[in-house]
């Protein structure tokens, strides 16, 4: 959605309706932690949580004793359930409302972790804008872990393509200054019992 007010206005309505109406809610962000365990990420380093919404993982690393998280996600709806759900532990996270096509990162962060955002630019001109904005965030060594649909998930999520990939595909896409260093496949299961199989890699930027 090239429109970034009427891209915010279909996500604050998605999570509108609740937990349980979202394909991709999940209570514990297991392969997330995974992928970041597999990767060597620790408490000690920056991370920044794109598309990160209303999901669990901020809290997960709080009380993993990460102290610099950021979450970016272009719905202000989706962060105030986040925010909730932290209580007073909110305020220990720095909280973006803003399209990560369009957004100027003001640092570097070690870890870049994003679950179902990438899978929806299905533009090479999105896809390139994200990546532009991947690159301006990193720095050489740093850490980014991708969770996309897998090539025989679903075509469609939430009223929108989506795109699909396999570990090669998806690492090849990123760019090749990002090395592959884990891979895992996930079913994941929605709050609606259906299966959607996810691939997930880490990669460790290079240049």
């Amino acid at each position: 959605m090239a429109d970034q007010a009427e891209a915010a206005a279909h996500w604050d309505a998605a999570y509108a309706q609740g937990d349980g109406t979202r394909s991709w809610f999940e209570t514990h962000p297991n392969m997330s932690l995974r992928m970041l365990d597999s990767a060597g990420v620790s408490a000690a380093d920056a991370l920044i949580d794109v598309g990160g919404g209303a999901s669990p993982l901020a809290g997960v690393l709080l009380d993993r004793g990460f102290r610099d998280l950021t979450v970016l996600d272009i719905s202000a709806a989706g962060m105030r359930h986040a925010r909730g759900r932290l209580g007073p532990r909110a305020d220990q996270v720095h909280w973006l409302t803003a399209d990560v096509l369009s957004w100027h990162p003001p640092r570097h962060y070690q870890a870049w972790h994003d679950r179902a955002v990438f899978h929806f630019l299905t533009a090479d001109e999105h896809r390139q804008q994200y990546l532009h904005t991947l690159d301006t965030a990193t720095a050489p060594d740093a850490i980014s872990v991708f969770g996309c649909f897998a090539p025989d998930g679903p075509q469609h999520c939430s009223g929108l393509p989506v795109a699909r990939y396999s570990p090669a595909q998806l690492a090849r896409r990123i760019g090749a200054k990002w090395r592959l260093i884990s891979q895992a496949r996930e079913e994941h299961i929605t709050p609606a019992g259906t299966i959607q199989p996810f691939t997930w890699i880490a990669l460790r930027r290079q240049s």
